[in-house]
């Protein structure tokens, strides 16, 4: 099932971007993050009205999305820039690919144009599950982090979506 994150989800969804953060390039972090950081993260979500999902298998939180601008500046207000993370132990059962499209199509309820994947260079399963729902590989920064030893290179993928009917500049 997929349903809006609650309060009582972050314990779960933090231990799934821990390990992601530990043990993966996913995320190119070096420490794990805390409680408390992780709920600062979700209630500027809310506040900011970005929506957080969960995947929920018999009653446990197995993987969660999310997305958020994608620079600063206000002429990239119709682009947003997605993270979907999976738990370790349930990787590889589509619960990526049905978080995805659920975004996707909130995304596009909401008048957004593109949505934008930075995805590790080495992580093929990744890159393969957005070529699946219709991303096309953008182009890639070389060297853009530097984690476990080694240069990582940040493959950004991306998805037309629907886009406003009449876009502003303001």
């Amino acid at each position: 099932m997929i349903r809006h994150a609650k309060y009582e989800d972050l314990e779960a969804i933090l231990e799934i971007y821990n390990d992601a953060i530990m043990n993966t390039t996913a995320v190119y972090d070096y420490k794990p993050h805390t409680l408390k950081t992780r709920t600062a993260w979700y209630e500027k979500k809310l506040c900011d009205g970005y929506p957080v999902w969960v995947f929920e298998e018999n009653n446990q939180v197995i993987g969660f999305a999310t997305y958020g601008p994608f620079r600063a500046w206000p002429a990239y207000k119709y682009t947003i820039e997605h993270s979907v993370y999976v738990h370790h132990g349930h990787r590889g059962k589509q619960v990526g690919s049905r978080l995805l499209k659920e975004l996707i199509q909130d995304a596009n309820t909401k008048g957004y144009a593109t949505l934008v994947a930075g995805i590790d260079f080495s992580n093929e399963g990744s890159k393969l599950m957005h070529e699946k729902l219709g991303f096309s590989e953008a182009g890639v920064i070389r060297k853009a982090g530097y984690k476990f030893g080694k240069w990582l290179d940040l493959s950004f993928y991306q998805y037309h979506l629907q886009g406003p009917n009449t876009p502003i500049e303001e």
